[in-house]
């Protein structure tokens, strides 16, 4: 495997990436419903948990991806593991709107608001980090939300305000959370961490800013207030021997659904040039995403990893076309300083995408095989 450009020689480039969540096998979806009616104890959930994951590993191992990920399986969703360790939220905040192939909207995630001080009663992925260190045998990644996730959308006028007096207070503790995440990741051992962060993508949408104006949210603001807030989490890492990443998402709910289209350009200069990020995970395979120009603002020695293969779909991508597309965004990230994976996670919730694990596997498979004939 070759090395990150700018640290040769200490930790690999992972030219095949992954956004992180697998599609949950039958039998732990029906061990996740037996438990919450009452017939399945915790010990006999987690035990479905481990096979899984142990399954999920294997899977990927034999795939040749660069990083393993525990598929967030332990996870409900995307957010779950967090809001399952953190004390603090209540039903309610902004709800988004979710957009679907042919025009239906499929269900999103309960919204959910602060209602009193958040505060860590353990870990959020501290059973995650334990299982990949004992059984990944290889470069593993564990991915936390950013603190962005919650700061804005679940800040509601006369609940959460009596506790703190703006978001950005709220997000100075959620930040504290995710900074000692990170950092005990990569004392256990993690070769890469990532913030998945898809508030970026509101301020893409030109659809979402007049609602979110009537929230109460200051864009221009939360832009500025977001970038502090992930720089600081991820502050101090190791970064000789931890790579780190951030994943900017569209949307990612049952049955493929999205919440915001546009390109990255409205946005470009100002992430692109002031995240202390090693890596951008970037959608990009769809016409919302836009076009590679924005890529231009990425500085060197940072990697831009092309989200190019679809988990919204089973449709099997032509390896032709995406090697073309590498090509193309070559024009404006030199190739040693780009990557390939899907757009996102095969199941961001636990219902997953429309896909089969036969699909997913062949999905993975490409991206290997894509990676290997470009990079070698």
């Amino acid at each position: 495997m070759d090395t990150a450009p700018g640290v040769a020689g200490s930790r690999p480039a992972f030219r095949a990436d992954q956004v992180g969540s697998l599609l949950r096998p039958p039998g732990l979806l029906r061990a996740r419903d037996e438990h919450a009616a009452g017939r399945l104890d915790l010990a006999g959930l987690r035990g479905m948990e481990d096979r899984s994951i142990l399954d999920a590993l294997r899977m990927q191992r034999e795939a040749g991806l660069d990083v393993l990920t525990d598929g967030e399986l332990r996870r409900g969703g995307w957010m779950g593991g967090f809001l399952d360790a953190v004390d603090g939220f209540v039903p309610g905040g902004f709800a988004l709107p979710m957009h679907a192939a042919g025009g239906e909207a499929p269900t999103p995630s309960a919204p959910v608001a602060v209602a009193a001080r958040v505060r860590a009663r353990r870990g959020p992925t501290e059973e995650e980090r334990a299982f990949l260190r004992a059984h990944a045998q290889g470069p593993y990644k564990i991915t936390v939300p950013s603190p962005t996730t919650f700061a804005y959308l679940c800040f509601q006028r006369g609940l959460t305000d009596r506790v703190y007096g703006a978001p950005r207070d709220l997000l100075g503790d959620l930040v504290a959370i995710v900074r000692n995440e990170l950092h005990a990741a990569a004392t256990d051992g993690a070769a890469y961490v990532q913030l998945d962060a898809p508030r970026y993508m509101l301020h893409v949408d030109p659809a979402l800013h007049g609602p979110l104006q009537d929230w109460g949210v200051d864009l221009n603001r939360a832009l500025a207030e977001s970038i502090e807030a992930d720089n600081a989490c991820v502050a101090d890492l190791p970064r000789h021997r931890v790579a780190v990443g951030i994943h900017l998402c569209r949307g990612n709910a049952a049955g493929g659904g999205w919440f915001a289209g546009g390109g990255y350009d409205a946005i470009a200069e100002r992430v692109f040039g002031s995240l202390d990020v090693d890596r951008f995970l970037l959608e990009y395979d769809s016409d919302r995403a836009g076009d590679f120009a924005p890529l231009r603002f990425v500085p060197a020695p940072k990697t831009v990893v092309l989200g190019l293969v679809t988990t919204k779909s089973p449709a099997l991508e032509s390896p032709d076309a995406l090697c073309r597309r590498i090509e193309q965004a070559s024009a404006h990230v030199p190739l040693e300083r780009l990557a390939i994976s899907p757009q996102c996670g095969f199941a961001s919730v636990a219902a997953g995408n429309p896909l089969s694990a036969d699909d997913q596997r062949r999905k993975l498979d490409l991206v290997v095989a894509v990676a290997r004939r470009v990079w070698g």
